[in-house]
């Protein structure tokens, strides 16, 4: 049996929670499918545990499987869930609601599906205060606004009256936290609470809901599949694996020395902690021998990222495939009575790119990167400016000349699940661009499609499925051999790995670095993760409010920041804040 033990000082009498042998199974139309088997975790009153690993290792369900909120046919079938003492595997429904989040409280993980787009924000707090049983009457209103305060948010009697979608994803996330935390319960379960938030966003609220967890004496079970993240704000760690256990203890024990190779791999994917490994041997620091063996892991980005950097080094100089020069997008935004006012998204912005390079354009939500992206595709007209792709300057052009620049020029998109078409199927979605632009013939197009499917490390008979059969690594996949389909010069990326497990993640940049080196590729990597920047580029543009605050290569931006807000970013990078050592 695993166990997690508490630290001594933070020792208070018996567990708060205590899972035994749990099994989850779902039922499908083929029989029972088991999710978890044998889970064994302790958690001490007051104390922070983190649950890692990757998508279908059983974090959620085991996070679900407390509360009795397992989604479709998931069904306990076996083994106990302790809480307090109090078997709740055995509780009945009344006697669930009564302990779910008056007791437990829970944050799911995406804010955005969690608020019900249709009511104010004081209507679904002001719910769940009379849910709990918090307040009534009157004093529920009053209840509401402290509770948004303690959440972080200014001007809390105002924001009642506002819609989710008037809110950022960082303010959703608060508003979910505050109504977690608004009965005082003795365990919060975060679920991924920040996973589609920027770096910095991520910071401040993991940074709240640590200050108020430690206030209210609330003990917490965060799940993440980033181990760096879960490194720096939990004393102990979970690794799962397959619905199993496979290692769990104190965190740094975990992340300086991890026993189990599946633990080995997260640690050697992960870019956060590749990232500080790169660090440390640039600064002729202690070897942090973070990498796993070569049958256990893989990938290691770190001798992915020394690869990339002798390659560029030994190739010599290349001339501009991009140039972008003083380049300013405004929009006119409509106001009330048709008044408007504009907003600049992109502000006098210039850089270059050599050809068979990485760029990265990094920065938060909102500092214009993804504009620029459009900008560059075509996808929205220019301001004022100059593009310039191969020495064309591209505001000029239409019809078949506009054609031919985006065949050179092709993107990938954020979201794997969003930017494939769920009808047709995945043959067909790679074979679109040859389609599109009339190249070659059926049977031309269907061996070029398997040609891709291979290039992306994809079985051929993935080629008459659709992406609801696939998972979002195989998706993203999916979107890079359809980016390659017409042999471009030029890919860009926007966010192209934010929405991966780190595994996956891992998978996709060795993917991306390989294709560079064979086929001579000039990319545009937009993120906001400057841990997946040092692993990817070659030179970094750092852009806050639509402006190019810092531009330089990737080691002068790591190792020699300028900037206060670029510290920021780099500072915000999940684990860097650890200690590491001997």
């Amino acid at each position: 049996m695993t166990q997690v033990l508490p630290a001594p000082d933070r020792l208070t009498g018996g567990p708060l929670l205590e899972i035994k042998g749990l099994e989850v199974a779902f039922q499908t139309q083929h029989g029972s499918v088991p999710a978890l088997q044998g889970v064994d975790l302790t958690l001490m009153p007051g104390h922070t545990v983190a649950i890692v690993g990757e998508s279908g290792s059983g974090k959620s369900t085991t996070a679900h499987s407390i509360i009795n909120l397992l989604p479709g046919t998931g069904k306990i079938t076996g083994g106990e869930v302790l809480f307090e003492g109090r078997d709740l595997s055995k509780l009945n429904e009344k006697q669930m609601e009564e302990v779910r989040g008056r007791l437990i409280g829970f944050v799911p993980q995406d804010p955005m599906s969690n608020l019900n787009p249709v009511w104010s924000i004081g209507f679904q707090v002001e719910e769940t205060i009379r849910a709990n049983g918090i307040a009534t009457g009157k004093d529920v209103k009053k209840h509401a606004i402290q509770v948004l305060k303690e959440a972080g948010l200014a001007d809390a009697d105002k924001r009642l009256r506002q819609f989710p979608h008037q809110f950022s994803g960082g303010m959703r996330q608060r508003v979910l936290i505050g109504m977690a935390l608004s009965s005082r319960p003795k365990l919060l379960i975060a679920d991924e609470p920040t996973s589609a938030l920027d770096v910095t966003v991520q910071r401040v609220i993991l940074d709240h809901l640590e200050s108020m967890t430690r206030d209210l004496g609330t003990a917490l079970l965060f799940i993440t599949h980033d181990l760096g993240l879960a490194a720096e704000r939990a004393e102990q760690l979970v690794v799962m694996y397959h619905g199993k256990v496979v290692e769990s203890g104190p965190s740094r024990e975990i992340l300086e020395n991890p026993q189990h190779p599946y633990s080995q791999r997260l640690v050697a994917a992960a870019p956060s902690l590749a990232s500080r490994r790169i660090q440390s041997s640039s600064k002729s620091l202690i070897d942090l021998d973070y990498t796993a063996p070569a049958a256990a892991a893989d990938v290691d980005l770190v001798h992915a990222a020394e690869d990339r950097a002798a390659k560029q080094a030994a190739s010599g100089v290349h001339d501009n495939a991009i140039v972008v020069e003083s380049l300013t997008k405004v929009f006119k935004i409509r106001g009330v009575k048709g008044d408007a006012r504009q907003f600049k998204a992109v502000d006098d912005v210039s850089f270059s790119i050599e050809r068979g390079t990485t760029m990265a354009l990094v920065g938060e939500s909102g500092s214009g990167k993804s504009t620029v992206a459009k900008l560059l595709l075509r996808l929205e007209d220019v301001t004022s400016g100059q593009i310039t792709i191969d020495g064309v300057d591209t505001a000029p052009l239409k019809g078949r000349k506009l054609l031919a620049l985006r065949r050179k020029m092709q993107p990938v998109f954020q979201d794997p699940y969003g930017s494939l078409d769920p009808l047709r199927n995945i043959g067909n979605t790679i074979a679109e661009p040859l389609m599109v632009h009339k190249v070659g013939d059926t049977a031309s197009r269907r061996a070029r499609v398997s040609e891709l499917l291979d290039q992306v490390a994809l079985p051929t008979s993935l080629a008459t499925r659709y992406p609801g059969e696939l998972s979002g690594g195989q998706r993203q996949r999916v979107a890079v051999a359809r980016a390659l389909a017409l042999k471009p010069e030029i890919v860009i990326l926007d966010e192209a790995v934010s929405a991966l497990d780190v595994l996956v993640q891992g998978q996709i940049l060795a993917l991306l670095a390989e294709l560079q080196s064979e086929m001579g590729l000039t990319y545009l990597f937009i993120t906001h993760d400057l841990a997946v920047v040092r692993m990817i580029a070659d030179h970094v543009c750092v852009m806050q409010h639509g402006r190019v605050v810092e531009a330089s290569t990737v080691d002068d931006v790591f190792d020699n920041p300028q900037q206060d807000y670029t510290r920021d970013l780099l500072n915000a990078i999940p684990g860097a804040g650890l200690a590491l050592g001997v």
